[in-house]
């Protein structure tokens, strides 16, 4: 099996150090990542200016884009093969709930699954991360899952995992995600020549957090794996609209 790896904490990170130790006697391993930190980038790609790539004294390649910029590159015609599984990670800190949206971790898997691939992101769940030796292990028994029994189509996985010894982890549970209560509010800060600048708020609580959600999960020690997709079509909500816009449309201005 061939895997591709990436992440969004860049080429230097311990948590991608330790998932590529973690599985590189089990598959042919390549690595194509950041040149740098990139967390919170998203699904976002660079259009507007070719990339270079280059080759680290480790053998990871070194990309100064993003981690969606990476995996696309690497899948559509840089490695100039098809990868059969795409990893992302080890994340240091969480990814849960709306975490998702943001994160540029799980972009980068799933950027290998809108290219067809099945692709895993990881995550440790605290910020530094303590035990990134438990998170390899929960990695590498995912993919000798994976080449027991390889996935018949592409799927998205997030897996969060509890930033404790690998003997404190109950197990793991299959959950939908949570969601956050809205984030903390921007800060004003000043630049050291006095110019006024905004700083982004912290990432808000845990909102909906019952024990089918990764946020109960990982409350109790679990490690938390949710399948995700890409379609984001509210279907629930196509009817109303529907029938809103029909109203809507015989409506005059007040």
């Amino acid at each position: 099996m061939r895997i591709l790896v990436s992440n969004d904490d860049g080429f230097q990170a311990p948590g991608l150090a330790a998932l590529v130790g973690a599985i590189s006697d089990l598959a042919d391993v390549t690595v194509v990542a950041p040149s740098r930190d990139r967390s919170a980038t998203s699904n976002s790609i660079t259009v507007s200016r070719p990339l270079s790539i280059e080759r680290a004294e480790n053998g990871f390649y070194s990309v100064d884009g993003k981690p969606a910029d990476c995996v696309h590159i690497a899948v559509t015609g840089f490695l100039g093969f098809k990868p059969d599984l795409v990893l992302s990670g080890i994340n240091n800190g969480s990814n849960l709930g709306d975490d998702t949206i943001y994160s540029g971790t799980v972009a980068a898997a799933m950027e290998g699954f809108l290219l067809g691939i099945p692709a895993i992101a990881f995550s440790m769940t605290h910020k530094p991360a303590a035990h990134f030796e438990t998170g390899a292990a929960v990695v590498r028994a995912l993919v000798q899952r994976v080449l027991a029994s390889p996935p018949r189509e592409a799927w998205l996985l997030n897996v969060n995992i509890p930033d404790v010894p690998r003997d404190m982890l109950r197990g793991e549970k299959v959950v939908r995600l949570g969601k956050r209560h809205q984030a903390e509010p921007v800060s004003r800060v000043y630049a050291a020549n006095g110019v006024e600048q905004w700083k982004i708020g912290g990432v808000g609580p845990a909102a909906d957090a019952g024990p089918d959600t990764d946020f109960g999960a990982i409350a109790e020690n679990y490690v938390s794996i949710s399948p995700l997709t890409v379609d984001l079509t509210a279907h629930q909500s196509l009817a109303a609209v529907a029938e809103w816009c029909g109203r809507a449309s015989n409506a005059r201005p007040a």
